[in-house]
């Protein structure tokens, strides 16, 4: 057994695409696979970029905003995830903050089980 840390302070600070959030990851795979926890604190920010491979966002504490495209944006908390295929312009805000965990994955799409809100 191992246990792994992969809160804020194991982080690193990401400030591409105007972000300000700390980023842990979790494990990569030989597949391109990764699995990571985005730490936003109040008024963070995962800024509006391309997906380079398909993702989902998971949200485990706090609440915050997603929006793709020219889609108004939505709430989103704890409970929640969103998804977003490759190529798909995204961001991720929040006002009182946030904790998520984001997989990335190079496979096609995502198999998704999860019912839909």
């Amino acid at each position: 057994m191992k246990i792994v840390r992969f809160d804020r302070e194991v982080g690193k600070k990401v400030t591409h695409f105007d972000s300000n959030f700390v980023l842990s990851r979790l494990l990569r795979t030989n597949g391109q696979t990764q699995v990571s926890a985005m730490h936003l604190e109040e008024n963070g920010i995962i800024g509006y970029h391309e997906a380079r491979v398909p993702q989902m966002l998971l949200v485990v504490s706090g609440t915050g905003y997603v929006r793709s495209g020219e889609q108004a944006e939505q709430q989103i908390g704890p409970g929640e995830a969103v998804y977003w295929k490759q190529g798909e312009w995204h961001e991720t805000r929040t006002v009182q903050g946030l904790m998520a965990i984001v997989v990335e994955s190079a496979e096609e799409e995502l198999d998704i089980r999860a019912p839909f809100k």
